[in-house]
């Protein structure tokens, strides 16, 4: 198995549970956050429903500077929004890991704000990195669906809302 086709199987196999979490985020509760530090339940939602969307980033540039690309969140406004807006990244990943040169995978990519550098990592190194930013991330939201007491779809195996217990 090569590196590539490893990713794209790592892909499609976080996909599916990606998925399965963003279809269960209640509108209703879209501006919730748990504590004043953390996101809103949208802010974290859009951002697992969008991290697919570094890869072509990652593979077509070689920094991200925040100082000279302001953030701002899509309007999204329910769950079929939202799972809308990660198949839409999740193509574009695919297409982009399906034409990626990986000659270019052990070149250097920068995250950055202005002088402020936050990390330089080898470009296949930050691919993964956006990997286990999803898989970060969907957990947040998990933990964010659980306070909200919305029972939690398994993600290696069945969740404890999956199981019956007798």
């Amino acid at each position: 198995m090569t590196v590539l086709s490893a990713l794209q199987q790592e892909l499609e196999n976080e996909a599916k549970t990606t998925r399965k979490m963003l279809s269960i985020v209640p509108a209703d509760q879209l501006d919730w956050q748990p504590h004043p530090k953390s996101m809103t339940l949208r802010s974290l939602s859009i951002h697992v429903a969008e991290l697919p969307s570094w890869v072509r980033m990652v593979l077509e540039t070689d920094e991200l500077d925040f100082e000279k690309n302001p953030y701002s969140l899509p309007k999204i406004n329910t769950s079929e929004e939202l799972v809308d807006f990660f198949e839409k990244n999740l193509l574009d990943c695919r297409d982009a890991l399906a034409t990626a040169d990986v000659s270019t995978f052990d070149k250097p990519w920068t995250l950055r704000a202005g002088e402020t550098i936050y990390s330089s990592d080898p470009k296949v190194d930050v691919i993964r990195m956006t990997f286990s930013q999803i898989i970060h991330h969907r957990a947040q939201l998990g933990v964010f669906l659980r306070l909200l007491n919305i029972p939690i779809p398994g993600s290696y195996g069945p969740s404890a809302d999956d199981m019956s217990f007798a």
